[in-house]
């Protein structure tokens, strides 16, 4: 995705606000989204039992001779009920319902049409016409684009139902491949790796560290860059792999 597809995309569509089964806009775009309320809601749920573990947890380190952290413990533990249960559960769950609008802001939408796929996602959007797509393919939690040539042109990380996003992809006329038929062609680099472009190997350094500092942001943008010299960056936990399309 270069800078020119990418464009702020400030006023989402109504259509994020579905759930993930695919929906039809009235041009026959398809839209796959993840179902923002049902992630707040488990988010909130999970937070609000957190705070109540942590008032049990309270207890039970108050009654030890020695513990981490027993002078918060008994800290919290002197605050009568029901206001330390109440009041931690409700921290809990506000904490919850920040990480759960969060995490709808990092989610992926996708609109599929015979004329072009658009991705958004944050406050970005790249949209791809159909004929620089030569295929669709899930690589393990990444929704990856590729062109005719091989060359990787999108690449999100995906939380939506792999099925409905294959079947869709194929109603839509576009080919659908379950696992990257590029994959062996990735090497693992190293600085200094040989075979890279000139000036690769500085944005790969930059892009590790980058990545060490979950800067996601820049890491995006250097992902970018690599592109642009012909690089193809493939992420597994805090390694890089790379290939150059043949």
């Amino acid at each position: 995705m270069n800078s020119a597809e990418r464009e702020q995309n400030k006023n989402p569509e109504t259509a994020t606000k579905n759930d993930t089964k695919p929906g039809t806009d009235d041009d026959g775009t398809t839209v796959i989204a993840e179902s923002p309320w049902a992630g707040v809601l488990l988010c909130v749920t999970c937070g609000a039992v957190g705070g109540w573990v942590i008032t049990l947890l309270a207890d039970w380190l108050t009654t030890l001779r020695w513990a981490p952290l027993k002078g918060p413990a008994e800290l919290l533990a002197s605050i009568p009920e029901p206001g330390l249960t109440v009041g931690a559960i409700a921290v809990g769950a506000a904490l919850g319902l920040l990480v759960g609008f969060i995490g709808v802001h990092e989610s992926l939408t996708v609109r599929i049409s015979r004329n072009r796929v658009t991705f958004n996602i944050r406050d970005c959007s790249g949209s791809f016409t159909h004929d620089r797509i030569g295929m669709a393919v899930r690589d393990d939690k990444d929704l990856v684009l590729l062109a005719p040539n091989g060359m990787e042109i999108a690449r999100e990380q995906s939380g939506l139902r792999w099925q409905q996003v294959a079947d869709t992809f194929t109603a839509h006329g576009y080919t659908w491949a379950d696992t990257d038929p590029y994959r062996n062609d990735f090497r693992r680099w190293v600085p200094g790796a040989s075979g890279l472009p000139a000036g690769a190997d500085a944005l790969l350094i930059a892009r590790a560290a980058a990545r060490k500092n979950d800067d996601h942001k820049d890491a995006r943008e250097l992902r970018h860059e690599l592109l642009r010299l012909g690089v193809v960056v493939r992420d597994n936990g805090k390694r890089q792999y790379w290939r150059i399309p043949g």
